[in-house]
């Protein structure tokens, strides 16, 4: 085959393949063109009524836009709310050390503000027993009263800051509720009859669990208010048993409580509003320490009242699921700040067992020592008060105490006075120690009970103390 044949031959066949993929796109296309038809039938169906083709999809492209604006909206959003959120964490944190702050700092604070307003409580007191002409012992009386407010209200926006900061804690531990009852059912008799009131008392043999100091404090304040609040008529310290636990109730015959103000008097600085408001002295903040007492304590306080006709406070404690521990605490049996407020300086102690009664005082205040000792001298003890054990006992000359009354922080790198006076009742049998502390906190309490001793906190009440003493003196005797 020639150049020319060769070059002809070549060329058809480019030709027929040429043809062929022609063809195939031809097919192809008309293919392409039936989908797109049948895409556009369908679009066309489902189109609006207006029969405009592309109108769904514009629509759809429009959604998505719209969609795509507001998940951008939302990303710009929640970053600006976690910067948010990061700063209220900081602001936060900031608040919480500055609560924990404020809180060390009044616990600081009270105890040198307590330290000194006890020694001038107990050098008043001392002052009380001396002969002295009417005009002066009017003014101790009033220097007196003055301390026993600012102690008040010292002692009760420490006691809520604590309250409010998480300091406070619950000690629980059953008890036979007759054993706190009984005790205030007494005091309270004494104070309702100085006011002329009627204080009627229902016992009862229940066993509950709670914390009872904070359960007196809480039944103190109802029947404070109720006290002072009642100008006639009676009061009722009673129990009623619950399924869920024991009501403890406090009613009078006062004035009552208008609904309105029922939720109020329990918030900070507030008070039903009382024609004779004068009997109470204080903050308001009564009421709202209850509150928060009972929220720690997980034990509901209820009220009712019909003005007019009086009121009904109560707490409900839960029945014990433990015995009772052995270890005794005659802290029940103390009188409360509101008794010595409303007994007006009176002592009801009828009998007087201190004479004689050898006390020894341990303290690293020099004016809390000078303090008690004429305190104590003017009850008739036999007084010995000290820094340190080696100075009472070198002044003892051999005469071993009934009583020891210790601080509980007797400064850096020294034991405490829960550790002084164990090692002290090991040494004398038979002593009986009370421990006195500005710090309020459970675990103190809990081991000053755990030890068999007795807790007083500071600034110290002088009626309270010589009850505890005379109940310690009067055991020592029999």
């Amino acid at each position: 085959m020639d150049l020319f044949q060769l070059t002809t031959f070549n060329t058809d066949a480019a030709d027929s393949r040429d043809g062929k993929d022609a063809a195939a796109l031809r097919e192809e296309n008309r293919r392409l063109r039936k989908v797109c038809q049948a895409l556009i039938e369908r679009v066309e169906t489902g189109s609006s009524a207006d029969n405009a083709p592309y109108a769904a999809f514009e629509r759809s492209v429009l959604l998505a836009e719209q969609v795509r604006e507001r998940t951008d909206a939302l990303h710009r959003t929640l970053d600006e709310l976690s910067q948010v959120n990061a700063r209220l964490q900081a602001a936060k944190a900031e608040a919480e050390a500055a609560n924990l702050s404020k809180t060390k700092f009044l616990a600081a604070v009270s105890h040198d503000l307590l330290q000194p307003l006890n020694a001038a409580r107990l050098f008043a007191s001392a002052l009380e027993t001396h002969l002295l002409p009417d005009a002066s012992q009017a003014l101790v009386g009033h220097i007196g009263r003055s301390l026993k407010d600012v102690e008040g209200l010292i002692g009760t926006l420490v006691d809520i800051s604590r309250l409010d900061a998480g300091v406070l804690h619950a000690d629980k531990a059953p008890f036979a509720v007759n054993t706190l009852l009984d005790a205030l059912a007494e005091e309270y008799h004494q104070v309702a009859g100085v006011r002329g009131l009627t204080l009627h008392y229902v016992p009862s043999s229940a066993v509950v669990e709670s914390d009872l100091a904070l359960l007196a404090r809480v039944i103190r304040n109802f029947l404070s208010n109720a006290v002072r609040y009642t100008e006639q008529g009676r009061v009722l310290l009673g129990c009623r048993r619950r399924r869920d636990g024991l009501e403890i109730m406090v009613g009078d015959t006062g004035p009552g409580i208008p609904e309105q103000q029922r939720e109020a008097i329990f918030l900070e600085f507030r008070r039903a509003t009382q024609p004779n408001s004068a009997h109470s002295r204080g903050l308001g903040l009564g009421l709202a320490i209850v509150d928060r007492i009972s929220t720690m304590l997980e034990q509901p306080v209820s009220l009712t009242s019909r003005p007019g006709v009086g009121a009904l406070f109560s707490i409900t404690v839960p029945y014990a699921t433990a015995a009772i521990p052995t270890v005794s605490n005659l802290r029940t049996a103390l009188p409360s700040d509101a008794t010595e407020d409303l007994l007006n300086g009176e002592n009801p102690l009828k009998e007087d067992p201190l004479s004689g009664c050898v006390i020894w005082v341990i303290d690293d205040d020099l004016a809390i020592i000078e303090g008690m000792q004429a305190l104590l001298g003017s009850w008739g003890c036999r007084v010995r008060a000290a820094g340190t054990v080696s100075a009472l006992e070198a002044a003892s000359d051999g005469e071993q105490p009934a009583i020891l009354l210790v601080d509980y922080h007797l400064g850096e790198h020294r034991e405490t006075g829960i550790e002084l006076a164990s090692r002290l009742q090991r040494r004398y049998p038979g002593l009986s120690a009370i421990v006195i502390t500005a710090n309020h906190e459970a675990e103190i309490k809990r081991a000053t009970r755990e030890a068999g001793m007795h807790c007083l906190l500071k600034p110290l009440k002088p009626l309270r103390l010589r009850m505890l003493l005379t109940n310690a003196a009067g055991s020592i005797k029999t």
